[in-house]
């Protein structure tokens, strides 16, 4: 049964791949080419938080308009606009069209994304879909390392790195639109406000908040740093490859061990030990690169993980009909965290030593580790902790059918208020009357 589905969704996973090969070399090259051409930190750290202003915008307003002309027409048109985005900031380069175009960038992806998972979830049922998605999860960040990889051997000074990123997105487009499958569909969840988890998961905010804004500041500042301290292209590709290569390694082991124990000592130990690495790298230079590999590794096997481990601790205090919506308003504040964690980042090393750029990650990953071993004192472990399938939430990717779930809970907010307006039109007829 699972051969068969998978066999049914290989065109599917064949395009999500590529996808992930583009959005992989895509913000270390952008970020290499504005040290190239003397753009400044501060003003790279603004470009690159457009891609997460877009992304946050295409979760909430892209599938409302995706279903008005079909999932694989959307596909298409998604697809064709993010090679653009990316072909015009090759031709123009200016930081007002590169903030522009990554914003369009970020909207396209995210939406890409919402068509991916909500094929999955169709395709799946209960008894196979956290392998699908694992499967799923493995393809993209496999994509990400290896286009770190094919980053390594071009040159991000010319055209041709933004022409293959343009050309892979496009050779996406040809497994979906020459395959024949049933289009997804959506359902409504159950609304969770983000100030109701706040009261009732306060750690599972904090750390979307918290770890989101590391990962931006990682993807988007990242390269720029290494740079900064004497590696070459090749190394910069090598060194972000090392971090996500690191977190898919180490995803399964903590997931398992966080169900076995109580999911916030976890936590609190990937942050501390995620804090130690990175105080470790604010300390090296490029005179000992595999040092540098092997921290940075290390960092990415302790962080890429805390923010699902976030996730699966707040839907341990959750019931299942609140799930959906719960992760629906952490991808929202995870969201928040990301775009302002880039700017901020760059800020203080644009006015400051260099060294403040995991300076400052590893005292946020402190924050986060020092306030789960906090709300271990105030609160008793879960009586149940779910059993989830543990996806490492980069600034690229969300989880299963939740994007599409933020525009449901859009479209029934203003199907509420359009209901509100018709009640009280009709409320003054009667007074009138």
């Amino acid at each position: 049964m699972l051969k068969q589905q998978l066999r049914a969704i290989s065109s599917l996973l064949t395009s999500i791949t590529l996808i992930g090969i583009c959005t992989g070399m895509t913000s270390t090259l952008l970020s290499l080419r504005a040290t190239i051409e003397n753009f400044g930190t501060l003003t790279t750290g603004i470009i690159m938080s457009a891609y997460f202003i877009g992304f946050l915008f295409g979760t909430t307003r892209a599938p409302k308009d995706i279903r008005r002309v079909g999932y694989i027409r959307a596909f298409g048109g998604l697809a064709a606009l993010a090679a653009a985005s990316i072909l015009i900031q090759a031709i123009w380069i200016d930081p007002i069209v590169w903030f522009v175009m990554r914003f369009l960038t970020g909207f396209a992806i995210s939406a890409i994304f919402v068509i991916v998972e909500s094929w999955l979830n169709t395709m799946a049922d209960n008894k196979n879909r956290g392998t699908l998605l694992s499967v799923y999860l493995v393809l993209i960040y496999g994509g990400l390392v290896a286009g770190q990889l094919v980053l390594g051997i071009t040159d991000p000074a010319g055209f041709v790195a933004f022409a293959l990123v343009a050309l892979l997105i496009n050779l996406a487009l040809i497994p979906i639109l020459i395959s024949v499958t049933v289009e997804p569909t959506t359902h409504e969840p159950k609304k969770v406000p983000i100030r109701s988890l706040l009261k009732l998961v306060p750690l599972g905010m904090v750390n979307a908040f918290i770890m989101q804004a590391c990962y931006a500041m990682f993807y988007g500042i990242g390269p720029m740093y290494a740079t900064y301290i004497g590696l070459s292209v090749a190394q910069v590709s090598l060194f972000m490859a090392a971090f996500i290569l690191g977190g898919m390694l180490a995803q399964a082991p903590i997931g398992l061990l966080s169900d076995r124990f109580d999911r916030r000592i976890i936590m609190a130990g990937c942050a501390g030990t995620a804090g130690i690495m990175a105080f470790v790298l604010s300390q090296l230079d490029a005179s000992i690169a595999w040092l540098i590999y092997l921290c940075v590794g290390l960092f990415g096997a302790c962080a890429l993980p805390l923010y699902s481990l976030g996730m699966a601790h707040t839907n341990d205090y959750l019931e299942k009909d609140q799930m959906v919506g719960a992760t629906g308003a952490i991808i929202k504040v995870g969201g928040i965290g990301s775009i302002i964690g880039a700017p901020a980042v760059a800020a203080l090393m644009q006015f400051g030593a260099v060294n403040y750029f995991f300076l400052l990650i590893m005292a946020l990953t402190f924050i986060v580790c020092g306030y789960s071993l906090f709300r271990v004192t105030q609160r008793k472990k879960a009586d149940d902790q779910s059993a989830s399938a543990y996806a490492m939430l980069a600034p690229t990717q969300t989880s299963d059918e939740l994007l599409t779930t933020l525009a449901d809970e859009q479209a029934h907010m203003e199907e509420e208020l359009e209901l509100q307006q018709e009640l009280d039109e009709q409320n003054t007829l009667d007074t009138n009357r």
